[in-house]
């Protein structure tokens, strides 16, 4: 593991992934999941290339098919470290011969975890990079585990989900196997809050796309709660598994396919275009507010 650490807030990362697996408070207390593999044994997985699940976990690119598993290569990527501070750690993953034989595009993807000084903020920058010489599909998701409760004494019920915006419509809703279904699900947001509960997600997770809030704060009226900001997604996703121990707060610039999708990898939903040599950045900051 690699630590991070400010007078606020400590982090330790995995470079297998680079995930963030623990991030505690100054007197210790730990943010986010126990990881109980009974539920799920993971942290913070990044989610690139894809987001989400394809149809039959295939897609098509210039007449070929690529297998690629639910939401991508890079959680099972060890990382290089290419530098670190008291405050910072950057990593990066660059393609290789494993990612090319399912991905074939020339890629840098850098992640940076810091710290601000004084201030318990938990920033992760991530930067997606062409590095070849043709057009290259990517999409990109953050999928941070947060304990549920958080550890200030407050009751699983008391804990809540707030938006700053308000998010009309239905949702998108997951069908067994993973894919997006049409006809999507009811909103469950209650005067912009989301009141959770397990039953909740019986039908996988919550998935606002678009999502008009580009922040959200999560945990209990009264106490310490974690504001959770992602400018640069336009998606979110919140899950867990019922009776688990932790909630996900998914920032996402991709989605699984819908379902019986069989359009080329460009038509995917929410997929981007990166031309050769270009840079995109996506952003999520995770504050603990007294």
């Amino acid at each position: 593991m690699i630590e991070i650490g400010s007078e606020a807030l400590t982090a330790a990362i995995n470079p297998f992934g680079a995930e963030l697996t623990s991030l505690r408070d100054a007197e210790g207390r730990e943010l986010m999941t126990d990881a109980d593999p009974a539920y799920w044994s993971g942290h913070a997985p990044l989610l690139f290339p894809i987001v989400g699940r394809l149809m039959e976990d295939r897609y098509r690119l210039d007449g070929k098919e690529y297998s690629l598993p639910q939401h991508g290569f890079a959680r099972r990527q060890m990382f290089a470290l290419v530098e670190q501070t008291e405050r910072r750690a950057l990593f990066r993953l660059t393609d290789n011969d494993e990612t090319r034989a399912v991905y074939p595009f020339a890629f840098r993807l850098d992640v940076e975890f810091s710290l601000r000084p004084l201030h318990p903020t938990f920033i992760t920058k991530v930067t997606v990079t062409n590095t070849g010489d043709r057009d290259m599909p990517a999409s990109f998701g953050f999928h941070p585990a947060f304990a549920w409760p958080l550890p200030y004494g407050a009751a699983k019920e008391d804990h809540r989900i707030s938006f700053t915006q308000d998010e009309p419509g239905r949702l998108a809703a997951i069908v067994k196997g993973g894919w997006i279904d049409a006809e999507g699900r009811d909103s469950p947001i209650d005067h912009y809050a989301l009141h959770l509960t397990d039953e909740l997600f019986e039908r996988d997770a919550l998935i606002w796309n678009p999502v008009r809030s580009q922040w959200v704060l999560y945990g209990p009226e009264h106490g310490p709660q974690l504001l959770v900001d992602f400018p640069d997604t336009p998606a979110l996703g919140i899950w867990t598994r019922p009776g688990a121990r932790f909630v996900c707060i998914e920032p996402w610039h991709g989605i699984a396919d819908p379902w019986g999708f069989a359009g080329e990898i460009w038509d995917k939903p929410l997929m981007q275009r990166y031309a050769p040599g270009e840079s995109r950045c996506f952003t999520m900051g995770v504050t603990l507010e007294a």
